[in-house]
């Protein structure tokens, strides 16, 4: 479990920095239902599946969503500011005639998360500079054509030391067996069996207290998928036309978090670092299609070749 952060009292490096108010979305944008007040209007108690016009829509809305993350991604090195990368989510999507998902979503304040170091998630970007040998995971989702796409990625600054990349590549490699495990008549259940199977042994640990989801007219919407094995995990059955994210959240330490007080900021208890990777998946008659899937203007990671993300 985690607990909210009373006072002063962090487990790391970081602090909250300063943050700019929110950016502004121009009129001819289409919004989401929560837009304006924060609140999602509308949500499902079944999984919904995506298939023809709807299907279409979500590859269009993810394949946005890949391209600003690969602008953001593109944005980040050493002494830009957290927020600096945020405005180029901001900017790129609304280029792109889309809305950034996460801009008002029950209150939050950016258009991305952006979550350093010993962050695990939902990081409000601010005026934080990014430093040499930092990790960070950046959090871009996009709504388009009535629907939402969902991604997210690490990247390395400048000279990382070999315990995180070690980190980020176990985090990448459990993330993409358990994609690979997916389709048509697997048990959700089994993405956090292939994903624990890959970190225990590697004395990693698996944050329990978030999960993939399902997404589409809804942001977050069933099934909840766990990364973690457990014998009450959901007993739904992949079918063709589910769409949902497996995005793992691992820990160089502990799974403990503590959530930061302006309620959004989760970093692991012990001030070690996470990491994390998210797709958008739809699953078809032979397996998924990764509908955020990298393309060849994507950054290359470390272990492919050239130093990944930063320089």
């Amino acid at each position: 479990m985690y607990r909210r952060l009373l006072g002063a009292k962090y487990s790391g490096r970081l602090r909250p920095g300063k943050r700019v108010p929110p950016r502004a979305v121009p009129p001819h944008i289409a919004r989401p239902d929560y837009a304006d007040d924060g609140v999602p209007k509308h949500g499902r108690l079944s999984i919904d599946a995506k298939t023809g016009a709807l299907a279409d829509a979500m590859r269009e809305a993810s394949r946005i969503s890949r391209e600003v993350l690969d602008c953001a991604v593109a944005a980040a090195r050493a002494g830009v500011t957290t927020d600096e990368i945020d405005a180029v989510v901001h900017a790129e999507a609304i280029a792109r005639g889309a809305y950034p998902s996460p801009l008002g979503y029950r209150g939050f304040p950016k258009a991305s998360a952006i979550s350093l170091n010993e962050v695990i998630c939902h990081g409000i970007p601010d005026d934080t500079a990014l430093r040499d040998g930092d990790i960070l995971n950046i959090d871009v989702s996009c709504f388009y054509g009535g629907v939402h796409g969902d991604l997210s990625e690490m990247v390395l600054v400048g000279h990382v030391d070999e315990p995180a990349k070690a980190l980020v590549k176990a985090t990448h490699d459990a993330w993409r067996a358990a994609i690979g495990s997916c389709g048509p008549g697997v048990p959700y259940a089994h993405i956090g069996r292939v994903i624990e199977e890959h970190i225990e042994p590697l004395g990693y640990s698996i944050v329990k207290q978030f999960c993939g989801h399902g997404i589409g007219r809804v942001f977050h919407e069933p099934p909840n998928v766990l990364h973690y094995k457990t014998a009450l995990g959901s007993s739904a059955v992949m079918e063709v036309g589910h769409c949902f994210t497996i995005e793992p959240m691992i820990n160089e330490g502990s799974d403990g978090c503590l959530e930061w007080t302006d309620g959004w900021t989760v970093t692991t208890r012990d001030g070690k670092r996470s990491a994390q990777f998210e797709h958008t998946l739809l699953v078809t008659d032979d397996g998924v299609d990764v509908l955020t899937e990298r393309t060849a203007a994507s950054q290359a990671f470390w272990w492919e070749g050239d130093a990944c993300g930063v320089r």
